[in-house]
Order: C-alpha cells, then structure tokens, then sequence
C-alpha cells in the first residue's frame, strides 16, 4: 500500500520538490498551497505534478487543514511566510499560529499521522560558530547595531572579543532567532518537537541552509539572494551587497534539501531531533555575485553602499555530521547548482527587478541601516 503524504506550501521552492520526489518514489501526495502573491505572482504554477493532489487553501484556516490532513500518513511541513519582509503579523500568523493549528488539528481529531518532517532554518542560529584564537570553538552573540553602524563586521569572541573565523556550526549552538522570521522558526521546530514528545509521534526539524534552484521565485524581492542577484542582472542592474559582502553562507541545491526530507521520513535515526541540512562549505556572498555575472556573461560589478540589516549573522557554515550519519549527502555543489538555476531562469519570461523598490520599503521600515546612522 502506498505511503500517503501531506506537503504543506507544496508550490513552492521547496515544496513542490519534495512532492515530485515522494511521486517518483511511488507515494500518494496532496500538495496544499495557499499561493502566497507575493511568491505566485501570476497564480498556479506550470511545475505542479499532475500526479498529486493540488489543493488551494490556506494553513491558517482550520477547515481547510482538517481536509487536507484527512487519509494522510506523513506530514512535510513546508509551509512558511519568509524572508526580511516587514509584516511582523503575518510571519506569526502564517508560521507559528499556523503550524500550532496543524498539531492541534492532528491532536483533537486523533488523525493516524505517523511522523511529522518540519522545515526549519539556519535562522534560527543569532550567528555562525566561531574559533577563538584564545579559546577555540565559540558561540559569538549577534552583533550589536553599535557596532555595524562602525563599519566594523566581525563576528567577536563573546569572552575575548577577539575576531572569530568562522567554523561549522552544530545543533547545540545557541537558538535565538534574531530576525521576526528566525523568532517564528524557532517556534516552528519547537512547538513540532515538543508536540512529538508529548503524542509520541515521530518528528523532525530539519534546519535548512541558504536553498536555491529552479522554481524560486523570481518575484520575491526579499528572499533568495541568488534569484535577486540574477534578476538584478538580467535587467542590467549590479547586485547589491550588504556589509562589505564578504559574508559567508551555507548554499543547498533544492533537489538535496528535498532528499533530505524523504531520508528524514524513512529513517528513524533523525527522530526527535532538530538536524541541520547543508553543504558543509560557506561562500562569500560577494563570490556567489561574481559566479552568477561570470555565467550570465553580464559584466557588472557588484555595488555596496554601506548598509547592513540588524540581526542577520556574518557567517554560517552548517556542521551537517548528524544528517550524513544517517546517510545525508548532497550531490549537486555549488557552480553545478547555479548553471542549472541560470538555465531555468533564462527561460522564464518578463524577469523584472523587484529588488529596488522593496529595498526602499525596508529602509523606510528601519530593516535595512546605513553605517554612520
């Protein structure tokens, strides 16, 4: 008998990537998708699979979460409002009181869900690992606003304050959540961890890094930072830097993220536990502009001007020795990952830049700062 899953956000990025795997491996799949405008904006995507169920609703509506839970024996709980978006409401609305409702609803109605895969995030962490040069591994605080406003980016050793370099972060480092986005998947991966524990339902957090790859949406101004550098080129515009660019993050390719969520379905060796899912290697933000120019073959150099945003960490590489123990290993590396996002994207039509004037509405917001103010 075939294995029945729930993908929640199942359009999405992420989403309708794990559906397509759970279809191709023989499972039942219902894909429940609100199709947030400011993601689809031209409505229903082409890439939906025609072998699973689409429903169009939303989480937050407990009518339509109870029907879409119905029959279902795995939930991919891939549903989230994201990114540094202003709306403080809706990311607690759509992420934790959304998810709160999805355990409730399984709870009272004693649905025979057998396990729960939530997305969380590498959001959750206030800032990368460190390595001290007095003393070794360190959890660096978030960066005070003071000190951005200086110019100076460094992530300092919270005993020392000697400069850290940065080192693969573990699960144990400290969980914050440092934007209103990171706050509410804190909430996510632990209200679904704690709700396992307390039912004895098997869940998993799977903390995702940096993902790209085809289907991000090209309308999103505020999220993904390859699909912004892309279509700020493709309109002949330079990619915008924050800091000195000289950041690092954790790049996945969505086909590995999406295995990773099947591997945490069928192993019981993931259960209970918040896993961080990555690469492994952290790239430069200012290299990861350069790499998309040198294949887009659109010579223009990156601009920084001095800005930063509050709350965002200088360097995260995710420590992933938990998720390959349990036979985790991503396939596509980063140069083959942005060859195939470029090629996909090149055929999408009407790539416009979105990135202008949400940048205006985050200044004006007091989410994106300038140095000296």
């Amino acid at each position: 008998m075939a294995k029945r899953a729930l993908v929640t956000g199942g359009a999405g990025l992420i989403g309708s990537h794990v559906v397509d795997l759970l279809v191709n491996d023989g499972w039942e799949v219902r894909a429940l998708d609100n199709l947030e405008p400011q993601t689809h904006r031209r409505g229903k995507p082409a890439w939906i699979n025609k072998k699973a169920e689409f429903v169009h609703g939303d989480l937050r509506d407990r009518d339509t979460i109870a029907a879409a839970l119905d029959k279902i024996d795995i939930v991919f709980h891939q549903a989230a409002y994201g990114g540094y978006m202003p709306e403080i409401t809706k990311f607690v609305h759509v992420n934790s009181l959304g998810t709160a409702q999805l355990l409730e609803v399984i709870r009272e109605k004693a649905l025979p869900v057998k396990k729960v895969v939530v997305a969380s995030s590498q959001a959750v962490y206030s800032e990368g690992a460190g390595d001290c040069p007095k003393h070794g591994l360190v959890f660096p605080a978030v960066r005070p606003v003071e000190q951005l406003r200086k110019g100076d980016w460094q992530a300092h050793c919270p005993l020392c304050g000697a400069t850290t370099t940065s080192v693969p972060t573990p699960e144990n480092a400290p969980v914050g959540g440092e934007t209103v986005y990171g706050l509410t998947k804190v909430d996510q991966e632990r209200l679904v961890l704690l709700w396992g524990k307390q039912l004895g339902v098997p869940t998993v957090a799977l903390r995702y890094s940096c993902t790209y790859g085809p289907r991000q949406s090209i309308f999103n101004p505020y999220t993904g930072v390859i699909a912004i550098f892309c279509t700020r080129l493709l309109n002949n515009l330079p990619p915008v830097l924050y800091e000195d660019g000289e950041q690092t993050r954790d790049f996945s390719f969505v086909e590995d993220i999406a295995r990773a969520n099947l591997l945490a379905a069928e192993t019981d060796k993931l259960d209970g536990l918040p896993v961080n899912i990555g690469s492994g290697r952290g790239t430069p933000i200012r290299e990861v502009a350069e790499q998309l120019s040198d294949v887009l073959k659109i010579d223009i150099a990156p601009e920084i001007n001095g800005e930063f945003r509050p709350g965002e960490m200088r360097h995260l590489i995710s420590d992933t020795t938990l998720a390959r123990s349990a036979g985790y290993k991503p396939t596509v590396d980063l140069s083959q990952g942005i060859r195939r996002y470029i090629d996909w994207i090149r055929a999408q039509s009407d790539i416009r830049d979105y990135f202008s004037e949400a940048s205006e509405i985050l200044k004006n917001k007091g989410i994106v700062h300038r140095v000296g103010r």
